[in-house]
């Protein structure tokens, strides 16, 4: 059995970012837009008014300071609330595959070597734009690539679920490389008119190619071990899907996000209080007890690259695995300037800060979210 070796990564970062300030003044203008027209009722008592959000909020909160998105004028549009991403056309490359092609076409180039070469891919992200045919298909044609593809969703998990099921494959000698692809179009799925979460997202793309240790060349990451969990929550939860329409009167379905006729819980929701009392011990307890059964001390971890949700819960896990309070350098935060990405956050962090390691030093890659589910994968530097 072939071990799995990350020899390549890429990123797609929109050109567009939304600072906090021109958030906080778009949701705070919409907040004084529905007090005024839901006067009565606040003044009867019927309905609570919108409190205003602030930048120190948000960052205090979560880390955040900026996102990068597909289309700012939606999302700062007091009218709108929501991005305006016009539907393609049949004959036309769809959003999500766009994003994760550009992405994969910087792992390509980064790791050298022909598509042909290529098995498998596939698409792991939080949302998909369709149900079918799989996106992973339409990348899969995009590049070139033959071989089979098909879509996950694992939530913000997804990216480890997709190298862990790219590196059994390899194992199993199904293929010798395997394209994985994480786009996210995170601001198409979030509520911009509620303040607990409007500021929580970003967009992005993100690909990895995992390839046999067999063909791998010099450089990369040997995959040591990777590690999957799952746990049923509702506490992060989107119920939007085709069943919807199904259910219930469906004209609100086409109205804008910011239209009140839109129910919260076809968007993101989150309970974010229990959320973090229940992931971050789920979460530093599975790494520590997989760091074990692979005979690695987590406190000499080098760096890890956790998944990017909230700066204070990477702070309390980092806290937990390494023993101590770590450093910039050991525990990467990107989400100051992308926001939360979902599955991508954690791939983005090493796509960009996995310089300084001399062979044979380990990391860590792991991604946690809904579900809840968890995701490790324990690499080490190869020469």
């Amino acid at each position: 059995m072939q071990h799995a070796v990350i020899a390549a990564t890429g990123l797609f970062t929109p050109e567009q970012s939304v600072s906090n300030a021109e958030l906080v003044d778009s949701y705070n203008a919409w907040a004084d837009g529905w007090n005024a027209r839901h006067a009565a009722q606040i003044e009867a008592g019927e309905l609570e008014a919108k409190a205003h959000s602030s930048p120190e909020f948000i960052e205090k909160a979560s880390g955040i300071k900026s996102r990068f998105v597909l289309d700012k004028a939606g999302v700062i549009d007091p009218e709108r609330m929501a991005p305006n991403l016009p539907e393609r056309s049949n004959d036309e490359l769809s959003i999500l595959a766009e994003m994760a092609v550009k992405a994969a076409r910087q792992a390509i180039e980064a790791w050298g070597k022909p598509v042909s070469e290529i098995g498998a891919v596939l698409c792991a992200a939080s949302n998909m734009q369709r149900p079918y045919p799989a996106m992973a298909i339409e990348v899969q044609q995009a590049l070139g690539i033959e071989g089979f593809a098909f879509d996950m969703n694992v939530a913000c998990s997804s990216a480890t679920f997709g190298v862990k099921t790219a590196a059994d494959f390899i194992a199993g000698g199904s293929v010798k490389a395997v394209l994985m692809v994480n786009p996210e179009v995170c601001s198409a799925h979030l509520n911009f008119t509620d303040r607990d979460s409007h500021f929580i997202f970003g967009d992005v793309a993100t690909a990895v190619i995992v390839e046999s240790a067999e063909t791998a060349g010099p450089g990369g990451w040997d995959v040591l071990g990777t590690r999957l969990k799952t746990v049923f929550s509702n506490n992060i939860r989107n119920n939007f899907g085709f069943l919807n329409r199904n259910a219930r009167d469906t004209a609100h379905l086409d109205s804008p996000v910011a239209d009140d006729s839109v129910q919260n819980d076809k968007l993101f929701i989150q309970q974010g209080r229990k959320v973090f009392r229940d992931v971050v011990p789920m979460v530093s307890d599975m790494i520590i007890d997989h760091a074990g059964e692979l005979g690695l001390d987590p406190h000499e971890l080098k760096r890890l690259w956790l998944h990017q949700a909230n700066i204070n819960m990477n702070t309390m896990i980092g806290k937990k695995v390494l023993g101590r309070e770590p450093s910039s350098d050991e525990n990467v935060i990107i989400l100051d300037d992308y926001a939360n990405t979902s599955s991508a956050g954690s791939i983005i962090a090493f796509h960009l800060h996995n310089d300084g390691f001399a062979p044979g030093e380990t990391g860590l890659i792991c991604s946690f979210g809904a579900g809840y589910s968890a995701g490790t994968v324990f690499v080490r530097k190869r020469a």
